[in-house]
């Protein structure tokens, strides 16, 4: 934890370790937001005046020391479009769909999509949570820098690991070098999910149970059960019903660093905070926990446009 300027952010510590490189997961302390977004909201919700948000990242990027950096986001809408960010002739950003050269066209609305990829100098990539999982790529051999936002949509369509193969397409990236830096979000002791949830990561992949709490897997039967009791038999006496199936609980966590790992990334290169949002929402905004008017956190990535030391 870092504090500085009156807000409070996490820093990973293997990415720490690189001079030329800036990175943050902030958190709601500082700000000026007031009421179900107090503190330090960096996303324009309805809940909060826009004035607020541009001074809450005023702060923030004052704070980080991004002067003369370029913000890039998108529109968030938890799939797996991904987009390498590049300057443009007249300085703009373009956002350049992942596998076509065309970037979007200049002064268009922020593009639609969940993951950010760059190797240039000066812009600040960013994903905004409160909740999702954000996720931070780091190549230190090709100094080049992915953010992406993973709810649970995003991963059971793979963004994490359609991401690292992105960093390896567009920069020649090798996952074996890469970092990962995973920053808080709800975690699996808060984040009840229903049946189909259960039965799409299931389909999708050969390990779908282990990314699910233990409690549902000490009788597979047990949800089918609860789901259709009528097709089932009581021995027990009048009134005394079977007690209800757990809730299945998803590991958001253990979805992400399954994929990483899969996509070629050592364990020991995956560092995660130990933070639930919903657990701790005197840090963190959760959207489960207060509802939708709550604020935003945002992870940001960027390379120093002057290398230090």
């Amino acid at each position: 934890m870092v504090s500085r300027g009156g807000l409070e952010w996490l820093e990973c510590t293997s990415f720490s370790r690189f001079p030329w490189l800036l990175h943050a997961f902030s958190t709601r302390r500082g700000g000026v937001s007031e009421g179900r977004a107090a503190g330090l909201t960096l996303g324009f919700v309805t809940a909060d005046a826009r004035a607020n948000v541009e001074e809450n990242r005023q702060r923030f990027f004052a704070a980080l020391g991004t002067e003369g950096y370029s913000l890039a986001a998108l529109r968030q809408r938890h799939s797996t479009h991904i987009y390498l960010v590049m300057r443009g002739a007249s300085g703009q950003l373009e956002y350049r769909p992942a596998g076509f050269p065309a970037p979007q066209p200049p002064g268009h609305p922020l593009p639609v999509g969940d993951a950010l990829v760059t190797d240039q100098p000066g812009v600040l990539l960013s994903v905004r949570t409160a909740d999702c999982l954000p996720v931070l790529l780091l190549d230190p051999r090709r100094r080049a820098i992915a953010a992406i936002h993973a709810g649970w949509r995003g991963v059971l369509h793979r963004v994490v690991e359609k991401a690292v193969g992105t960093m390896r397409a567009v920069f020649g990236s090798d996952p074996h070098q890469l970092l990962a830096a995973l920053g808080p979000g709800i975690r699996a002791c808060c984040y009840e999910v229903g049946e189909e949830v259960v039965a799409a990561f299931c389909a999708r992949f050969a390990q779908g149970e282990t990314f699910f709490r233990e409690a549902l897997r000490e009788n597979p039967s047990a949800s089918f059960t609860a789901r259709h009791p009528q097709l089932f038999l009581s021995g027990q006496p009048p009134g005394h019903l079977t007690r209800p199936a757990p809730a299945p609980h998803l590991d958001l966590v253990a979805v992400a660093e399954a994929q990483l790992c899969s996509a070629g990334l050592r364990p020991s290169n995956i560092q995660v905070a130990d933070f639930c949002t919903a657990c701790r929402t005197d840090l963190f905004f959760s959207h489960r926990r207060e509802g939708k008017g709550t604020g935003r956190m945002m992870g940001v990535i960027g390379i120093r446009q002057e290398p230090r030391g």
